[in-house]
């Protein structure tokens, strides 16, 4: 099993915006989040995306095609991490129940800049409720707070070991600290997403994991992102 870690876009304040790529020994291919939509423009296009940084260009650069994309599981569906769910219609998307349908009541307004990409009626969902083993070495991790219903992923690679993607459960450095750790503008309920940076952290530890941060361009930096780059 092989992880890739794709930079799809950079943030205002020059964060990455992350997406994954999971290669499994028998062939399935699962990809963790979709990046930012193409068509925003204006104000809503707080993220840039070079041509290079298009989900399907990063396949691409790996010899894979939308098609061949088995699952994408979905941390969750703000804009930019559920933005190009549409290039994927032959795929099976995972989310947790509890966000999906959230999501899908329309009460939360960023989660819907990119509707149009994610809630379409030929897109399949599966839903799970918790933490949940996907696949052999891949196990999902409700962590909500950010909102309800985001997941991490937990990788167990037969040569690395573990690797936890946080994703937006603890985005930076500066919210490693469940106790002191500061609340982003996005993030819903406090007293969740302290208990969610204690969860990651005690499953880091007892995993000896490494813990890839959902938007920290400090770390990014160190971590292996180049094309044909991989953990395995």
């Amino acid at each position: 099993m092989r992880l890739h870690l794709f930079r799809l876009g950079t943030t205002p304040v020059g964060a990455p915006v992350p997406g994954y790529l999971l290669r499994l020994g028998d062939g399935t291919n699962v990809l963790i989040d979709t990046g930012f939509p193409p068509d925003a423009t204006g104000p809503k296009a707080f993220v840039r995306v070079t041509a290079e940084e298009r989900v399907t260009a990063r396949l691409a650069a790996e010899g894979l095609r939308p098609e061949d994309v088995h699952l994408v599981v979905c941390t969750h569906l703000d804009p930019d991490h559920a933005g190009n769910h549409d290039l994927f219609p032959g795929s099976e998307f995972v989310v947790q129940r509890a966000h999906h349908e959230l999501a899908l009541s329309g009460s939360v307004p960023r989660l819907e800049m990119a509707r149009a990409h994610w809630d379409l009626p030929h897109l399949k969902y599966r839903h799970v409720e918790g933490d949940t083993d996907l696949l052999p070495g891949v196990r999902l991790v409700e962590s909500p707070g950010h909102i309800a219903g985001h997941q991490s992923v937990l990788v167990r690679l037969p040569r690395t070991g573990a690797v936890l993607l946080a994703a937006d459960a603890i985005p930076s450095a500066e919210h490693l600290d469940p106790g002191q750790r500061a609340m982003t503008p996005f993030d819903t309920d406090e007293d969740a997403v302290r208990a969610s940076t204690r969860k990651l952290l005690d499953l880091a530890e007892a995993e000896n994991a490494l813990l890839v941060r959902g938007h920290d361009a400090e770390q990014w930096a160190t971590l292996r992102t180049g094309p044909g780059e991989y953990y395995d």
